[in-house]
């Protein structure tokens, strides 16, 4: 009979992480989890006090900071692999989770669907030929080598890419491999793990190639086990029932959601509101259940396509995303860095990228080219974007993956910083005042075309106090506005004043504020 090992990445939520695990196990199947080096070590410890006396549980030997797009993902995944072969020797099949997914059949149903199915479930399709990429890098993700992250170090991605672009400095793909891409939830047989992780032992040129791609996670796998498989044996699926909005985005379960997932020809789901308690508990319930029947009919994307679609036609009281979505998340946080001089702003947001894993964006709501991922079209103006700001941060958050994202907004901008603040989530602010030269107020009357290069120079010299007056206004209201969690970097302070401001924002250590503090030139025209 089937015996499962599931291989478990997670980064938060130790507490359903728990819970999870103790339900996978329950019947005697076995779970390695990955937690991200990222997370915070008292999360860690807390799942080794919960879990350690577990038998069916193991932890991967070696833990990596994990980052979306990475090497790092598959680093991760393959560390846990190794770690349950070795702990699990009597595991039949190794299948991918994530903290977010559920199981949605019983125990005994999925047992017997492996032992019927011998054979591997992996979505893989050819890289070139297949329309799985629908928007972004497509052949640039692996004839191009990318040594950064572009989600944390968005301006040393691009730098590094184009200069590649420039210079023609395309690379071969290994010879004797057949590129494929896919969902990275799949399950795969005992002597199918074991014949990849051989692999990588023997193929160094192959793991050196996938190293420096652009996510990987849909692609090594997807690759490797088509190479050693033959094709017969490989269903070119997965087993983890998931779907996309018209945004992208993946769309979440909750606890109506019960009877539409146990109907789907699936055994897991993906993603289960961490808000959908119930849904959790039924589902956890229904996989230690013996003798169930499951009625399958896998309407699920055609009902959703049907209904969302009838709601764009007005022929349902539906609404639209961003009129339902209309909250970021009671357990989010957005930071904004509020700040007159942009480039004064922007140092520093490199500087946090740097030394944090907070995801950064300048003026999004300021600057029609500031560089975002593409999100169905919501993203693609300025217009756009403030219309459905909620919407756009939501899904931002869930881009990214993150509970904590910080960006950039002017100090004109209060409607936006009000309509935050009043969210349900977190909001903290910090505001840095600098100082304003004559030069530099001329530069922006130009700028915001209250000026010319042909200006005279009376005409500046009576405009420049209104600007500055207008300036300093836009501070007063800010604080008038009486917003929590407001912090003050003002130019001139003393280093320990901006070092507490820093902390009091992000909430790091004093080391981290102070190297940001440091960063060269902050406040230089």
């Amino acid at each position: 009979m089937a015996r499962i090992a599931y291989i478990l990445l997670c980064h938060k939520d130790p507490e359903a992480i728990i819970k999870q695990a103790q339900r996978l196990t329950a019947t005697g199947d076995h779970i390695c989890i990955h937690f991200d080096g990222r997370a915070k070590p008292e999360h860690f410890r807390l799942l080794q006090e919960a879990l350690g006396n577990n038998e069916n549980v193991a932890f991967a030997e070696k833990r990596v900071k994990c980052g979306w797009g990475e090497w790092s993902l598959v680093e991760a995944t393959l560390n846990a692999v190794e770690t349950a072969v070795k702990k699990f020797p009597r595991a039949s099949h190794f299948y991918m989770v994530s903290g977010d997914c559920m199981v949605i059949k019983s125990s005994e149903y999925i047992h017997n669907f492996l032992d019927e199915n011998d054979v591997d479930f992996i979505e893989s399709f050819d890289f070139f030929e297949s329309n799985w990429i629908k928007t972004g890098m497509k052949a640039e993700r692996l004839i191009y080598r990318h040594w950064f992250n572009e989600r944390t170090q968005k301006r040393r991605f691009y730098a590094t890419f184009n200069l590649q672009k420039k210079l023609g400095l395309k690379r071969e793909i290994p010879a004797d491999i057949q590129v494929m891409i896919g969902s990275q939830w799949w399950c795969l047989r005992r002597q199918t793990i074991e014949a990849v992780l051989n692999f990588t032992r023997k193929r160094r040129d192959v793991m050196r190639f996938f190293r420096t791609t652009w996510i990987p996670d849909e692609t090594f796998f997807q690759t490797l086990v088509r190479h050693l498989v033959p094709t017969e044996e490989i269903r070119s699926r997965t087993l983890t029932f998931l779907m996309f909005t018209d945004y992208g985005m993946p769309l979440t379960f909750y606890n109506d959601h019960y009877d539409l997932l146990i109907s789907q020809d699936y055994l897991f789901a993906r993603k289960i509101s961490p808000d959908a308690l119930e849904l959790k508990e039924r589902l956890g319930q229904l996989y230690a259940e013996k003798g169930v029947q499951f009625q399958i009919s896998a309407e699920g994307p055609s009902l959703f396509r049907f209904l969302t679609g009838r709601g764009r036609q007005g022929k349902r009281f539906a609404s639209r995303f961003w009129e339902t979505e209309s909250t970021l998340g009671r357990d989010r946080e957005l930071m904004l860095l509020v700040c007159k001089k942009w480039h004064v702003a922007k140092r520093l947001l490199d500087k946090i990228s740097q030394t944090t894993n907070i995801p950064t964006i300048a003026y999004l709501f300021n600057e029609e080219g500031t560089e975002l991922p593409d999100l169905g079209g919501i993203q693609s103006t300025l217009g756009k974007r403030t219309r459905h700001r909620r919407a756009l941060m939501r899904m931002l958050f869930d881009y990214y993956d993150t509970d904590r994202l910080l960006i950039c907004l002017d100090p004109s901008a209060l409607e936006l910083m009000q309509d935050f603040f009043s969210d349900r989530s977190t909001t903290r602010m910090l505001e840095i005042q600098c100082d304003f030269s004559d030069q530099y107020l001329t530069g922006h009357a130009i700028r915001i075309g209250l000026a010319g290069e042909q200006t005279p120079a009376e005409t500046l010299e009576r405009l420049l106090p209104t600007i500055k007056r207008d300036i300093f206004n836009e501070s007063d209201r800010i604080r008038d506005a009486g917003f929590e969690n407001l912090s003050r970097m003002i130019e001139g302070s003393s280093e320990d004043s901006h070092t507490n401001a820093i902390k009091n924002f992000l909430h790091v250590t004093d080391e981290t504020a102070q190297e940001i503090v440091r960063t060269d030139y902050l406040f230089s025209d």
